[in-house]
């Protein structure tokens, strides 16, 4: 897979059975949705790349994802040869919790609108669904396996009951794709608690696996990467993954000569990051080389605790007050680190140092980038 900043390597075309492989089929068309986001740029960017000449991409203006007419009718005129789903509702604990309804709801009906649709239309021959490491169990073994998937609900972080009607008819719907293969358990899951980010992955993971069981299946493929950073990532104090939150903090506080920066918990959980870039390095390879019905997890394997994060972003920035840990507010799960061995079987090996792509992530948000997320 390509370095970064160096020359772009290709990987071997794949034996596709005849067809063409993913990266022998460069003006083909390709529907990149979410390709305004942080990963779907850099997926942008890796495509632009490699050569591919047809990228299709929709701005939430010009194709509302969650609105399955439009949906169709978009599949129906452009006829897109590979799919790649990276569009979606995100936000850190602050913004999921205030508004559970509308992030699971919105997930649901992007989830299940262009998947149905892509199968419909006939002309898709291999599609990526981006999951997310949230569909994990919070007691899952760490590294956390494939197969830990449904072995118990997903962290409390990530849960939320739902009383919302519309949410739940389409939850109702959507879950009667997992119910074949998981009914009695999940079925008690499910009684309890709906979740904003879980149950619309894992739904999607199950809609992929029951599409390519069809006698003339699509190739549907899914990747679940791990806490991934980089440009594009939301800035928004309210709606920001850790990353940005913490160098919007330190940069406001520096910009201010505020004494301190207060963070919240209490700062020993230990997180996975990924660089966008490597992620979309990741896709590229399984869109080149995988097929098979399990997801497949995406992370960098370097962990590091949440102190030594913000010790390093505080660094970054050049902020010299002092760091105040709130511990009355949640830690969320201590420790989610995935087990990507099936992803390095493939040749994925992550380039970016977290560092170092912190450092650019803070550039780029001082040229004035930063701009509010568009799915």
């Amino acid at each position: 897979m390509p370095s970064h900043g160096g020359a772009l390597q290709v990987p071997k075309a794949a034996d596709n059975n005849g067809t063409s492989s993913f990266l022998a089929d460069r003006s083909a068309k390709v529907f990149l949705a979410g390709h305004k986001g942080m990963l779907g740029t850099a997926i942008h960017r890796r495509l632009a790349a490699l050569g591919f000449t047809n990228i299709v991409g929709r701005t939430r203006a010009e194709l509302d994802l969650t609105c399955e007419p439009a949906v169709h009718k978009f599949f129906d005129a452009e006829q897109p040869r590979y799919v790649i789903l990276a569009a979606g509702k995100v936000g850190g604990l602050h913004a999921s919790s205030a508004a559970p309804a509308d992030f699971m709801t919105e997930n649901l009906r992007i989830t299940m609108n262009v998947l149905t649709a892509a199968r419909r239309c006939g002309t898709v021959r291999k599609l990526l669904f981006l999951a997310t490491s949230a569909i994990y169990p919070v007691d899952a073994p760490q590294p956390i396996p494939e197969s830990a998937l449904l072995t118990g609900p997903p962290a409390p972080g990530n849960e939320w009951y739902v009383r919302s009607s519309m949410a739940e008819k389409l939850a109702t719907r959507a879950c009667m794709h997992v119910r074949s293969q998981h009914a009695t358990r999940f079925d008690k899951i499910l009684r309890r608690l709906y979740f904003r980010y879980a149950i619309p992955k894992i739904v999607g993971i199950k809609m992929c696996q029951a599409y390519r069981a069809e006698l003339d299946g699509m190739d549907a493929i899914v990747a679940t990467p791990n806490n991934l950073y980089g440009p594009r990532d939301p800035f928004p104090s309210e709606s920001s993954h850790v990353i940005p939150a913490l160098i919007r903090r330190f940069h406001d506080a520096k910009a201010s000569g505020a004494p301190e920066v207060v963070v919240w918990g209490s700062g020993r959980q230990l997180r996975e990051f990924t660089h966008a870039d490597d992620a979309a390095d990741a896709v590229m390879l399984l869109m080149e080389t995988y097929s098979g019905p399990e997801h497949v997890n995406v992370g960098s394997g370097r962990e590091v605790t949440v102190r030594e994060l913000a010790n390093t972003v505080r660094e970054v920035v050049g902020y010299e007050g002092r760091v105040v840990w709130d511990t009355s507010r949640p830690d969320g799960v201590m420790r989610r680190l995935l087990d990507s061995s099936k992803m390095a079987a493939l040749g994925w090996e992550p380039k970016v140092e977290l560092r170092d792509g912190l450092k650019k992530l803070y550039e780029w948000y001082l040229r004035g980038r930063a701009t509010d997320f568009e799915a």
